[in-house]
């Protein structure tokens, strides 16, 4: 064997050795994360991608489950109590998302699972989303869009006309969590008046009214916000009766989760005129959206990717290895954990 072989041969070794020390990591389906930061992932832990393994997911997960302390979480992963039952040594479960709501989070309290989340890492550009949103309906820049790039421009000079200018309107927060919060900061800068309904009153906040019930909220608001967590209470929390309180031109903007949405009694507002618009970038059934949404021309539409920035990436990109890596460190702290488990 010459130099060149020998110098190669050891290469191989020492890469596969490096593999093989590799902590563990279990992922279930392509987090949107990878998009930007698998290779990086992929220098730091020994990924197991059970969506490309040939494998049925059970048989996949059983013949890893002693080997599996950490599982890497995308938004659209269920994490179950019959998956937890395959893999008994499970420690941690590292969302690549804010929201939680696919982890059966009691189940893990019961077996000391911890499970962390992205934290403020996309905070600021959801509420950037939700303004961009509300200026869009408002403003009716996709129609208005739509009418340059189709060279309609010059035939049609009865081009949509704005809904109302959002100065100094009164606009309801659904969920004054984090986001909630940069979400008011942005329409303060409108001269807005910022009302909200949150799981509790935020006493610090005295110029910010609260109202305990989203329909009350409702009442008294031409735009709803939407930018709580799902959980069982708030599923459907924008349902008939609130959509009927907010009236003919009320605007809902939605960048939580789509199930806080009624859809059906959405769509047949907006087709009815029963309301004025919405702006949503979530989905009940994603990626399924209801045909009637996509010919309206006072809906704007996005693919849930709200937040997705390269700096929001990279921001969860440290978030995730630190919270992993304290898996298999006696020194790392966790970075983010869900504080309902602690």
């Amino acid at each position: 064997m010459d130099d060149r072989m020998s110098y190669s041969h050891g290469v191989e070794q020492s890469n596969e050795q490096h593999f093989l020390e590799q902590p563990k990591v279990l992922v279930l389906d392509c987090p949107a994360i990878f998009s930007f930061h698998e290779k990086k992932f992929e220098k730091k832990f020994h990924l197991l991608k059970a969506w490309e393994s040939p494998l049925p997911m059970e048989e996949f997960l059983k013949n890893h489950a002693r080997s599996v302390k950490v599982i890497l979480s995308s938004f659209k992963t269920r994490i179950t109590a019959d998956i937890l039952n395959l893999l008994p040594w499970v420690e941690l479960i590292a969302c690549e998302s804010t929201g939680v709501e696919n982890i059966d989070l009691v189940e893990c309290r019961k077996r000391g699972i911890t499970v962390t989340n992205a934290a403020s890492a996309f905070v600021e550009d959801v509420a950037d989303m939700a303004i961009g949103l509300l200026l869009a309906v408002l403003m009716k820049i996709p129609a208005a869009d739509r009418d340059v790039r189709f060279k309609l421009w010059p035939q049609n000079m009865t081009f949509p006309v704005g809904h109302f200018k959002l100065r100094e309107k009164q606009v309801g927060i659904v969920g004054l969590g984090n986001i909630g919060l940069q979400v008011a900061k942005r329409l303060e800068a409108f001269g807005c008046s910022i009302s909200y309904t949150s799981r509790k009153e935020k006493h610090n906040l005295s110029s910010y009214k609260y109202y305990p019930k989203t329909q009350e909220l409702a009442i008294n608001c031409k735009i709803l916000i939407v930018c709580c967590a799902l959980t069982d209470q708030t599923h459907h929390i924008i349902n008939r009766n609130v959509m009927e309180a907010l009236g003919k031109d009320g605007i809902v903007i939605n960048v939580g989760r789509g199930p806080l949405i009624d859809e059906k009694e959405l769509v047949k507002f907006l087709v009815e005129g029963k309301i004025g618009g919405a702006g949503l970038d979530v989905f009940e059934k994603e990626p399924y959206v209801p045909n009637e949404l996509v010919e309206l021309d006072n809906v704007v539409l996005t693919p849930h990717r709200a937040g997705f920035t390269e700096q929001a990436f990279f921001d969860d990109f440290q978030l995730l290895v630190g919270n992993i890596e304290s898996v298999f460190s006696t020194t790392n702290p966790l970075m983010s954990p869900v504080m309902e488990l602690v």
